[in-house]
C-alpha cells in the first residue's frame, strides 16, 4: 500500500495530537540513540575496529554482482579491445599509408624519349633522356620515409594506450554500476524486512499505523532507486560492449572485482620509465629524427643532378643517313641552393627540443601529480574500508534490534539504513576513482603497470 508524503504528514499531525506521551517517549529516544550513535562512531574510529577479513568480505558482497553471462577479466578486456576495436584498426591502417610513402621515396624518375621530323638536314631525330640523381637524393629520401613510419608507429601506441584507459574505466564502471544495482537490491530487501516488521508489530498493537505507512514508502523509494539502478548499469556495460566491439546486449560477468588493488609502483621507478615511454615524448622525439632526414634531403638537393641524353639523327642527304648523337646536362646551383629549406629546417629542431625539454619537465610534474592523487585514493579506500563501512553496519544494526526490541521508532532505523547506502555508495565511488587514478598514472607513463 503506498501513500503520498501529504498523505504521511498528515496522519503523523493527527496521531501526534492524540497521542502527545508517544512523541514525547520517541524524542527521548532519539537523543538517547544518537548520543550512542555518536560514542560508537567515537569508539569505532579509535581503535574498535571489525577485523579487515570481516571488513573486506561486506565490501566485496557490496560490489560483486552474481555471476551470469560471459566471464570477462580485466586483461581478456584489454586484449579483446586491441584486436577488435574499430578506432584502433583505423589508426593502425595509418600505417601502410606511411609504407607506401618507403615506396614512394624510392622511386626512380623516368627516362623520356623525343622524336622530331623537320625540312632542314637531318629530318629526322630520336632522342632519349635520363635523369640521374647524385648525392645520395634516394637514399636520403627513403631514410625520410622510414622515420615518418616510425612517427606513424608512436601515434599508433599512443592510440592503443589511450584504448587501454578508456577500456580499464569502462570496465570498472560498469563493476561500479554492478556493485550499485546488488547495493541497490540489498536496500529493498533490508526495506521489505523492516516493511515487515513494522505490519507484526502495527498487528500487535505496539506501533500505529503511520509507522507501516512509512515503511512502505520507504520500501517504494529503495524499489524504484533499484530500478534505476538497473538501468544506469545496462548502459555502462553497453560502453563496455561497445569499446570492446561486441554486441551491446552482451551479458558480462566481471571476473576482476571492482576492489582489487592496483599493484603498487615507486615515484622514481615511474618518472624514469616516462621519460622513455610516455607517448609526447616519444612523438617529439621521432619528429626531430623526421626533421633531421628532411635536413639530409635538403642538402643532397644542393648537388645538381645531371641528364643524359643519347638518341641518332636521320636522313641528312649528302653526309649521312644515320648519325649518334649525345648530351649531358647540369643545373647550375648559383641562386638557389635550398638555403631557406634548410634554415627552416634547422629551426624547427632547435623549437622541438625546446619542447622536449619542456615536456619532459612537464611529464615528470604530471607523473607525480598522478601518483599523489592514486595514494590519495588509496588512504581514502583504506579508510573507508577500516572503519567507516564496519561502523555504519554496526549502527544499522542497532537501530534496527532497537526498533524489533520496541525501543525506538521505525525513523531512527530509517536514518540509520540511510547512512549505511550513503557510506556504502561513497566507498564504491572511492574504489572507482582509486582504477581511474590508476589508469591516468599508466597512460602518463606510457607503459603497462600490471
Amino acid at each position: 500500500m503506498l501513500f503520498s508524503l501529504e498523505q504521511v504528514y498528515s496522519a503523523q499531525s493527527q496521531m501526534a495530537a492524540n497521542s502527545e506521551m508517544k512523541i514525547h517517549f520517541r524524542k527521548q529516544v532519539h537523543r538517547s540513540l544518537r548520543l550512542a550513535l555518536v560514542i560508537l562512531t567515537c569508539a569505532v574510529a579509535t581503535g574498535a575496529q571489525v577485523p579487515p577479513q570481516q571488513a573486506s568480505g561486506a565490501a566485496s558482497q557490496v560490489a560483486t554482482p552474481a555471476p551470469s553471462g560471459k566471464r570477462l577479466t580485466l586483461q581478456d578486456a584489454f586484449a579483446k579491445a586491441d584486436q577488435q576495436n574499430l578506432d584502433l584498426a583505423a589508426a593502425r591502417l595509418k600505417r601502410a599509408v606511411a609504407l607506401a610513402g618507403i615506396i614512394i621515396a624510392g622511386q626512380r624518375p623516368n627516362p623520356s624519349v623525343s622524336f622530331s621530323a623537320t625540312r632542314d638536314a637531318p629530318h629526322e631525330s630520336l632522342f632519349f633522356d635520363q635523369p640521374l640523381e647524385l648525392g645520395n637524393k634516394r637514399s636520403s629520401r627513403i631514410s625520410e620515409a622510414n622515420q615518418e613510419v616510425a612517427l606513424s608507429d608512436v601515434e599508433i601506441s599512443a592510440a592503443a594506450r589511450h584504448l587501454r584507459r578508456e577500456v580499464r574505466d569502462a570496465f570498472f564502471a560498469a563493476a561500479l554500476a554492478s556493485g550499485l544495482t546488488n547495493q541497490q537490491k540489498q536496500l529493498v530487501d533490508l526495506a521489505q524486512k523492516l516493511r515487515d516488521i513494522a505490519k507484526s508489530r502495527f498487528d500487535a498493537g505496539d506501533v500505529p499505523q503511520l509507522e507501516v505507512m512509512q515503511a512502505d514508502l520507504e520500501l517504494s523509494r529503495a524499489q524504484a532507486d533499484h530500478e534505476v539502478a538497473r538501468q544506469e548499469e545496462k548502459v555502462a556495460f553497453s560502453r563496455l560492449s561497445t569499446l570492446l566491439n561486441e554486441p551491446a546486449g552482451t551479458n558480462w560477468e566481471l571476473i576482476t572485482p571492482l576492489d582489487t588493488a592496483p599493484p603498487q609502483v615507486a615515484l622514481p621507478d615511474l618518472i624514469a620509465r616516462a621519460s622513455d615511454a610516455n607517448p609526447d615524448l616519444q612523438h617529439l622525439v621521432k619528429e626531430v629524427l623526421v626533421e633531421q632526414a628532411r635536413e639530409k634531403i635538403f642538402r643532397s638537393e644542393r648537388i645538381p643532378d645531371v641528364t643524359a641524353e643519347f638518341g641518332a639523327d636521320f636522313n641528312a642527304p649528302g653526309d649521312y643517313r644515320v648519325g649518334a648523337r649525345g648530351q649531358l646536362t647540369v643545373g647550375l646551383p648559383i641562386f638557389s641552393r635550398y638555403q631557406g629549406e634548410l634554415a627552416q629546417s634547422s629551426a624547427t629542431q632547435k623549437m622541438i627540443e625546446g619542447e622536449i625539454l619542456a615536456t619532459r619537465r612537464s611529464v615528470s610534474g604530471d607523473v607525480e601529480a598522478a601518483y599523489n592523487e592514486l595514494v590519495a585514493r588509496q588512504t581514502e579506500v583504506d579508510l573507508y574500508r577500516r572503519t567507516v563501512i564496519p561502523a555504519g553496519r554496526k549502527l544499522e544494526s542497532l537501530a534496527e534490534d532497537s526498533y524489533g526490541a520496541g525501543r525506538t521508532s521505525i525513523l531512527a532505523v530509517l536514518d540509520a539504513q540511510r547512512s549505511v547506502q550513503l557510506n556504502e555508495h561513497d566507498y564504491l565511488q572511492s574504489l572507482f576513482e582509486l582504477q581511474q587514478a590508476f589508469a591516468v598514472l599508466e597512460e602518463i607513463v606510457g607503459a603497462a603497470l600490471d
